[in-house]
């Protein structure tokens, strides 16, 4: 960002950046960003906002923060040293399912589509209005409060002879007094998942498709060969015919009991 972009956006007093007390109520915002004034400037607004505030000055800062402290949301620069913000994406959606507003001087269609469809919720665009971000970050919060689990819901999904935890991002299956677990890909996990929330029911390829591959696949038969890999390590382990086909529907999860 040129010198004229900070001034345009830097408030009349900039206070130090800081992490709140831990014993703070209000969320946490990561600023994974290498341009320590954009950083001061992005964490001066969220403050007077209510956020706390922690700062990573490049990519494998910013992983091992978000691996430590569990942030609430990420503000993710994209061209990041030692670990540049697409393989920082990627690897929070590997850990699962983190707020991540993408912040980038890259303004073309491309860029932006590859953001979203690694998992990114939104991207701000530079220069930017810091009050703007603001005003993005707490939508995104909304919008993640909303989904998210209410109190009192478990944090680990049940059904069946299955378990996962979304935090630890583990599957297990429950077999003859032994516990297996599984090592799934990402979309594997997010389809167990989804056949999870309702074991009775059927999905069909398509929403598998949009609710478990959002990376650009658009193919259903795409969604036919991951069941396959899924269902092969499930069989490897004595769990077999899971997750159960529904000839010219689609999928249910199925007990295996």
């Amino acid at each position: 960002m040129e010198r004229k972009n900070l001034d345009r956006v830097r408030p009349v007093s900039t206070p130090p950046l800081r992490l709140f007390p831990e014993s703070a109520s209000h969320a946490l915002v990561l600023i994974a960003e290498d341009e320590p004034e954009i950083a001061e400037i992005l964490a001066a607004y969220l403050a007077r906002d209510g956020l706390r505030t922690v700062h990573a000055p490049d990519g494998q800062a910013a992983l091992s923060l978000h691996l430590a402290l569990k942030p609430d949301l990420v503000l993710l620069d994209v061209q990041m040293p030692r670990v540049d913000g697409w393989k920082v994406l990627s690897e929070i959606r590997h850990r699962g399912e983190t707020p991540v507003i993408m912040l980038t001087a890259m303004d073309q269609d491309i860029d932006k589509l590859m953001g979203l469809r690694i998992g990114a919720d939104d991207y701000v665009v530079k220069p930017f209005n810091a009050a703007e971000v603001v005003a993005r970050v707490q939508a995104v919060l909304r919008r993640s409060r909303a989904a998210g689990p209410q109190p009192g819901t478990p944090q680990v999904l049940r059904a069946g002879i299955f378990q996962i935890d979304p935090e630890t991002h583990e599957a297990t299956v429950h077999m003859g007094g032994q516990s297996h677990l599984l090592d799934l890909t990402l979309t594997e996990f997010k389809l167990l998942a989804c056949l999870m929330r309702s074991p009775r029911r059927v999905f069909s390829r398509l929403e598998l498709l949009e609710s478990c591959l959002p990376e650009g696949d658009t193919l259903e038969r795409t969604v036919d060969s991951h069941i396959s890999k899924l269902r092969k390590k499930l069989e490897a382990i004595g769990a077999t015919g899971l997750p159960v086909s529904v000839r010219g529907v689609g999928y249910r999860l199925g007990s295996g009991e």
